[in-house]
């Protein structure tokens, strides 16, 4: 089975996933290992990563693309790949699908913003045209359709940030639009209440994500609300990384006293980023080092 089969499995179910966004390979291991069904690779967190600048698009193609690969390489979970605006016009949109799905994504999220984008949730972006954010879409689908052809496949996950400068309205009537070229999954970026959370569900069809940033203008409701609004997937594409970074300057702080504060111990450190099934895996082999030897 397919990553991409996976995901569809996934959200034929009646729940919403809980879906923590992964920033680099280990983050992605540690969300696999807790149990969770499927990660997104988080823009915002893969470029504070990375590149440690803000998700302004700074990343390349190529960055994001190898970014992906290493995660997808790293899980046995569906993940989903920010393809941001798709980097330029349908053409490069279509490029971009092809890339995320060698890469070994099982979806790829193509939003409607004004290159270069911004995160959603904070001030200065703005969406093209309808007839431009529709080509992207319909490019996409066109891609996913070649795929299919030749035994490849990958879902779309379709964006719209109209609701900051148009209202929810716009935001809905785009989002419709792409369900209606072929997307899989439909995204409207930022709604500012559960009133409109519950408008945008009940007024598009399929699996519809919410984006949780915590502190951001989506309400951060319970996961049964979420569900009981219509949501198929919950991303919280911030809390892995802020939790992190959190540890991280606590860890710093307390050394500059030459205090230690509370961490994973080494054992488990090491078994979570995998050193035990290495060995246990190169047992396999351990008959010719010990030709060698002998």
């Amino acid at each position: 089975m397919t990553q991409a089969s996976r995901l569809r499995d996934l959200l034929a179910q009646d729940r919403c996933h809980i879906m923590p966004c992964c920033f680099d390979a280990l983050s992605a291991k540690l969300i696999a290992q807790e149990g969770y069904e499927l990660t997104f690779m988080s823009g915002f967190a893969a470029s504070a990563s990375r590149i440690g600048a803000p998700d302004l698009g700074l990343m390349s193609y190529g960055e994001v693309a190898d970014q992906l690969r290493n995660i997808a390489d790293a899980v046995d979970i569906p993940v989903i790949g920010d393809g941001d605006t798709g980097y330029g016009n349908a053409m490069n949109v279509r490029r971009t699908v092809q890339g995320f799905a060698r890469a070994g994504a099982a979806s790829v999220m193509i939003e409607d913003q004004l290159a270069p984008k911004r995160c959603g949730h904070t001030p200065g972006k703005a969406v093209v045209g309808r007839d431009e954010a529709f080509d992207r879409i319909r490019a996409a689908v066109d891609l996913r359709a070649e795929l299919r052809e030749s035994g490849g496949d990958i879902l779309i996950l379709a964006r719209t940030d109209a609701r900051h400068d148009h209202g929810l309205s716009e935001a809905i009537a785009r989002a419709e639009t792409f369900a209606e070229l072929g997307a899989d999954i439909l995204f409207v970026e930022a709604p500012q209440s559960e009133a409109e959370m519950r408008e945008v569900c009940a007024n598009l069809p399929g699996p519809k994500m919410a984006n949780i940033v915590e502190g951001g203008a989506t309400p951060d409701l319970p996961n049964a609300a979420l569900h009981d609004i219509g949501f198929s997937i919950a991303a919280y594409p911030l809390s892995v990384m802020a939790s992190a970074m959190q540890a991280m300057v606590t860890t710093l702080r307390h050394m500059r006293q030459d205090e230690r504060p509370g961490q994973m111990d080494f054992v488990e450190l090491r078994r979570r980023i995998g050193f035990d099934d290495y060995y246990d895996a190169s047992e396999r082999y351990a008959s010719s080092r010990r030709d060698h030897s002998g």
